[in-house]
């Protein structure tokens, strides 16, 4: 069975209540026939850097979150990752403000995960950061795992969406 790291941002906008006719709207759309179509076909992992930002915010909508994630298995932070995730960053393809990012990458990567599902389209579903600390992964003996957002693994069954 393949497996799926399921980044903060995918369940913060399953549980999201966001206007109709946005943009936000659509991704919630998207995300939560994701979650009910197709996350049974994956094993689905998430890190506890996904349970601390999940927890943050308003406490309804974190309850919410967390209760999602609370079936899913919780990786392991290992000295591997953390050096991995130090490397993204000293590679410069990612701001040092993005460390949470770097160790989601990082704990997927080390963990050899198969996707990396996530929202966020400024440092994660990124191809250009992708394409740059792809090699510096595989230097260290690991394969990046495909990063996507839910719509792009929804597989072959027919979407209404």
């Amino acid at each position: 069975m393949e497996s799926v790291y399921i980044e903060t941002s995918v369940v913060s906008y399953l549980v999201a209540r966001p206007s109709a006719r946005t943009v936000a709207h659509q991704w919630h759309v998207w995300t939560k026939d994701w979650w009910r179509l197709r996350r049974p076909f994956f094993e689905c992992v998430i890190s506890e850097e996904v349970l601390r930002e999940a927890a943050a915010g308003d406490p309804k909508a974190s309850r919410q979150r967390l209760d999602a994630l609370s079936t899913l298995t919780v990786l392991r932070r290992t000295q591997a990752v953390d050096d991995l995730a130090e490397a993204f960053l000293s590679a410069g393809a990612m701001p040092a403000k993005a460390k949470a990012d770097a160790v989601h990458l990082a704990v997927a990567t080390a963990h050899r995960v198969d996707y990396l599902l996530t929202w966020n389209l400024k440092h994660l579903a990124n191809a250009q950061i992708w394409l740059r600390l792809r090699p510096l992964a595989e230097q260290c003996g690991y394969r990046m795992p495909m990063v996507c957002r839910p719509l792009q693994l929804m597989g072959e069954i027919e979407y209404e969406g």
